[in-house]
């Protein structure tokens, strides 16, 4: 019997006004499965995203997380849920450490988060914090302000925040964004290494980090899909490269 899909979207429809952003979209993803969304900009990916992390209300079809509908559900529910994310802009407290900022992300996400009681006493959030840095090579810069950190590192860290939260789904919206090649081989290299417990969906601009890190791609045009498949399919598929490359539309 196979395994039940972790994620669905079923015949999502997103408009704003007369423009629709988004029209009939489906797709499933297995449990663990690394997928990408790629489309050049218009092409509904973000905005079919932010719709999935519960940023913008559908407008017909419906999403479900391990089988239940979540369509309805703010991002908060969702994150409850087991859903973390990221965005294209860093969200952190530039002014505050690496180690601040994770901590708050651990008690934000295990609790209690309410407490009195000085940081020290919460060992179990403290380890768990550490140890979210020492996954993404940040724990020599624990003490540093983000603000400090380079680019790299703070994309880094955003996603180091995510899954202090232990989320079985995680929403990264253009992750290796502004980075050095450097930088983005460090990150595909450490994404690769997470466990495949944690399922992920992804919108990505740079082909390369998409084919090198996805198990699936998903490729969107004018708010529909128009390819899907691995890799190698998408590597091979002419409407792609004609999409990418240039060509008659």
């Amino acid at each position: 019997m196979p395994t039940p899909p972790i994620l669905t979207v079923q015949d999502v429809s997103i408009s704003f006004g007369a423009v629709r952003a988004v029209n009939g979209v489906s797709l499933a993803l297995a449990p663990g499965e690394r997928h990408a969304l790629l489309g050049t900009n218009g092409a509904g990916k973000t905005t079919l995203f932010n719709a999935i992390s519960g940023e913008v209300p559908l407008t017909a079809g419906g999403i479900a997380f391990k089988g239940s509908d979540i369509s309805r559900l703010r991002p908060h529910q969702r994150a409850r849920l087991g859903i973390g994310r990221t965005f294209q802009t860093s969200l952190t407290f530039a002014d505050r450490s690496v180690e601040d900022n994770l901590r708050v992300a651990v008690m934000g996400s295990r609790g209690p988060r309410f407490s009195l009681r000085p940081w020290r006493h919460h060992r179990e959030q403290v380890e768990a914090a550490r140890a979210c840095a020492a996954r993404f090579r940040l724990d020599e810069v624990l003490a540093q302000p983000v603000a400090t950190l380079s680019y790299g590192q703070q994309r880094e860290l955003e996603i180091a925040m995510a899954l202090a939260g232990e989320p079985e789904l995680l929403l990264m919206d253009e992750p290796a964004a502004g980075m050095s090649p450097q930088g983005r081989g460090r990150l595909v290299e450490i994404l690769r290494g997470l466990p495949r417990r944690i399922t992920m969906l992804f919108v990505e601009h740079d082909m390369d980090v998409a084919l090198s890190l996805a198990d699936r791609i998903t490729v969107m045009r004018d708010g529909a899909v128009v390819a899907s498949g691995t890799p190698s399919d998408i590597r091979a598929n002419p409407l792609v490269r004609e999409i990418y490359l240039g060509g008659k539309h």
